[in-house]
């Protein structure tokens, strides 16, 4: 008899991707899914589906030119699923069926969004669901008092619900592109704090992160009640998004800021910022760029949202821990400790497999490509931090990408997705081996 194949629970999620990339993949390559009427090849349907499911936004095409609206409402769709996780969909579905959810479901569902609460975990789910659909529905509703006037009631609508899907799910999709001016995004609305302000909204929303929506939820205002899961992620989301608007608008007051009102040079400042941490709509040329602007661009890249939210990189919470042991180190304390409570080394461990796993994969695709294609370091970067952290910004040089280098960021917006660390781990043999204590031993370093 056949031996039966048991998945961990990490397995399952990356397995459950893979399999909605897959599919989403075939329905893209019909004829029906493009414009012109042809196929759009494998290559270019996966490195579009990958992107999608992966909430990156990292495009070979321009969206609203090339897709038809059957292969737009595709990769919509795939960008709600990714966003959420395919664990909370399928949880829906189960729920509507009135199926009784057993304790491995149960713990796969936590693992989709990054919680070790069992516990309540079909309720949390509820919540997201509900909470998703009130936010999106709102942020179409706010959309489309500028886009209604302007493309007409069937069209303004259609723009407004898939503009707020994707900024929402932190996807950075648009369809702003015109046969004149293709992978324009949201350049044509930077003086427009309607649009702006909501696509922020939505973005910041969404890569909060599911269980600090639980703990603000249930305890309001009240600060003193909250995990310091959710004070980390409040502190440290502000500290970034104010932070990075104040590095944007130095270091672009004069680039492409000069000719810009006060108003237009701190919403394009703060829409930066925002965006940066894995949204990738733009308001401005991001490949006109200062160099200073590009660095901090990929710094925030690099971080994204929060655990457990539609939001790429390495988190929030991961580099609040990473800098509070930096602190404690550089005090010379034996442990870190915040807002009266003391940080456990299990964190502190995860947090730099974390940091330097992401950094590693950024890097070596960096050095794949760049020995590949003759292309500018610095652009490289830009695009790898891009794919590893689910953003989507590109200086432009996506379209240039060979085929081989297409598919080492089609690995890097996977990896990115499912998690990094979660993604070795899946591969890793579960076989469990003797623990063995070997002599310590000092080493010299710094």
């Amino acid at each position: 008899m056949p031996r039966k194949i048991k998945y961990s629970h990490m397995q399952v999620i990356a397995l459950g991707f893979f399999l909605i990339i897959l599919a989403g993949t075939i329905l893209l390559m019909l004829p029906v899914s493009t414009q012109s009427g042809e196929s759009a090849g494998l290559l270019n349907s996966l490195f579009t589906v990958t992107s999608a499911t992966c909430v990156t936004g990292l495009v070979l095409q321009d969206t609203a030119t090339y897709w038809s609206l059957f292969g737009q409402i595709v990769i919509i769709i795939l960008i709600q699923i990714g966003g959420l996780g395919f664990m909370t969909v399928a949880t829906l579905f189960l729920a509507l069926v009135r199926h009784r959810f057993g304790l491995r479901e149960r713990l796969v569902m936590a693992e989709s969004i990054s919680t070790n609460r069992v516990g309540g975990i079909v309720s949390i789910l509820h919540m997201v669901l509900v909470g998703t659909a009130l936010i999106e529905g709102t942020g179409a509703v706010l959309l489309s008092f500028r886009f209604i006037p302007e493309f007409g009631i069937a069209k303004g609508v259609y723009y407004s619900i898939f503009h707020s899907i994707s900024a929402f799910c932190n996807a950075g999709f648009d369809l702003m592109g015109t046969p004149e001016a293709k992978f324009s995004s949201m350049i044509a609305y930077s003086d427009d704090t309607l649009v702006s302000c909501t696509l922020m909204g939505l973005i910041v929303l969404g890569g909060l992160g599911f269980l600090v929506w639980d703990d603000l939820i249930k305890n309001g205002l009240h600060w003193k009640r909250y995990r310091l899961h959710t004070k980390l992620v409040l502190i440290t989301t502000s500290v970034l998004i104010f932070g990075g608007a104040l590095g944007f608008y130095i270091t672009e007051r004069n680039n492409l800021c000069v000719g810009m009102s006060e108003h237009e040079k701190v919403l394009t400042s703060f829409f930066s910022s925002v965006t940066a941490r894995t949204a990738g709509f733009n308001t401005t040329d991001t490949a006109a760029l200062t160099s200073g602007s590009r660095l901090l661009t990929i710094i925030l890249m690099f971080i994204g949202g929060s655990s457990g939210s539609t939001a790429g990189g390495i988190k929030t919470t991961t580099i609040a821990v990473l800098l509070l042991a930096w602190v404690s180190g550089l005090r010379g304390d034996q442990s870190s400790y915040t807002l009266g409570r003391k940080i456990s080394d299990r964190t502190l461990r995860q947090a730099f497999l974390v940091f330097f796993t992401n950094l590693t994969l950024a890097l070596t695709g960096t050095l794949l490509i760049a020995a590949m294609q003759g292309l500018p370091m610095e652009d490289l970067l830009f695009e790898t931090f891009s794919a590893i952290g689910t953003v989507g910004m590109s200086t432009g040089i996506t379209r240039l990408l060979s085929p081989m280098s297409c598919l080492i960021i089609i690995f890097l917006m996977f990896a990115g997705r499912v998690g990094s660390v979660a993604f070795v781990i899946s591969l890793q043999d579960k076989r469990v081996h003797p623990a063995v204590t070997y002599p310590e031993e000092n080493i010299t370093v710094g």
